[in-house]
């Protein structure tokens, strides 16, 4: 199998310009099926699925329980950081006992407090050695901040799915945003490790408008992208779009879908976040309104060879192992 490596080019798909690497093979001598067993060993699936059953049922819910289901649903890996002082080397040991790999963990953070800078730079280092160690090459970075009170002094999670201008950061507080972002991309990236930034519906950086604006402020040979479909359409963004203007900066995706009917429900009735949720906003991959197959053709042409994460917040199954295992057999109807 030819190796995939990073082009370094001059200009890309960002509508701010600049150029940042660009996923490609080496060479195209692959055969069918070795892209087949490529897309089939970077599938993996969110432990987040689990979380509304873990909280009903305390106790009952293992780590080692939740990966088990997870590789009964027919997935490659799940995500992995570090935790409770377990080394890297323990963490692929654990997964491999149930067939897993680790797949791109997750730190946050409220980026655009000057207070909080040192203790990401300190966290990015961390997760950048630990994500190194376990053969990891991209980790997922977003905004805190559901608490977060804006001028319009609703929280973040208030405004969840209907944010309003005055619900936005100030531009000095994207300003520090971007200035320590790429410092905790420059950290991961000297490890190795791609900061592949994750938008969330309920966190300072929600919509399309709050996206762009941070992004402008990013050196795009430093912060790539982990884009969060289902948050994307949940936030009133076009995700096969969003996919096909910065697919060069994409390393890997969390893969979620939305009911559009509950969005635009909770949207006109200025619903919180929670509210959303109870409501069913979430559904499982295929049977909500994100358009899948137009986003797997754009990764496809710009050669994508990252993980791809299936997660559903809020399951609408009865349990979180057929939640899972049908968004599994979703994604093998698209070729992964």
């Amino acid at each position: 199998m030819a190796p995939w490596s990073p082009v370094w080019t001059g200009a890309g798909n960002d509508p701010n310009g600049g150029g940042w690497p660009e996923m490609r093979a080496a060479a195209p001598t692959r055969s069918y099926e070795e892209d087949a067993a490529m897309a089939e060993s970077l599938v993996g699936c969110g432990q987040i699925t689990w979380n509304q059953f873990q909280r009903a049922e305390p106790g009952a819910w293992s780590e080692e329980r939740v990966l088990g289901e997870i590789a009964r649903a027919g997935y490659a890996g799940a995500p992995a950081g570090q935790r409770g002082g377990r080394t890297a080397a323990e963490t692929v040991a654990l997964f491999a006992v149930h067939g897993l790999r680790p797949a791109p963990g997750y730190m946050s953070g409220a980026f655009w407090e000057a207070a909080e800078r040192e203790a990401l730079l300190a966290e990015a280092r961390r997760q950048g050695a630990f994500a190194r160690e376990a053969g990891l090459d991209a980790i997922y970075v977003a905004a805190g901040g559901f608490d977060y009170v804006t001028r319009s002094g609703r929280t973040r999670r208030e405004t969840a799915g209907h944010v309003g201008h005055d619900d936005a950061l100030t531009t000095e507080q994207y300003r520090r945003f971007g200035d320590t972002l790429n410092e905790v991309g420059a950290i991961l990236l000297a490890e190795g490790v791609h900061a592949a930034f994750h938008n969330h519906v309920g966190t300072p950086i929600e919509t399309q408008e709050e996206i762009d604006t941070l992004l402008a402020l990013t050196d795009p040979a430093t912060i790539f992208l982990g884009p969060d479909t289902g948050h994307l359409a949940w936030a009133g963004a076009d995700p096969v779009a969003f996919c096909r203007d910065y697919a060069a900066r994409i390393v890997t995706l969390h893969l979620k879908d939305v009911d559009p009917a509950v969005v635009a429900r909770g949207r006109d009735a200025a619903w919180d976040y929670r509210t959303f949720t109870a409501a069913g906003v979430f559904a499982e991959l295929g049977e909500g309104g994100v358009d899948f197959p137009a986003i797997f053709a754009i990764l496809r042409e710009a050669g994508f060879a990252g993980w791809l994460i299936a997660e559903t917040d809020v399951t609408q199954r009865p349990s979180a192992l057929e939640s899972a295992t049908v968004s599994r057999q979703y994604l093998r109807s698209q070729g992964y």
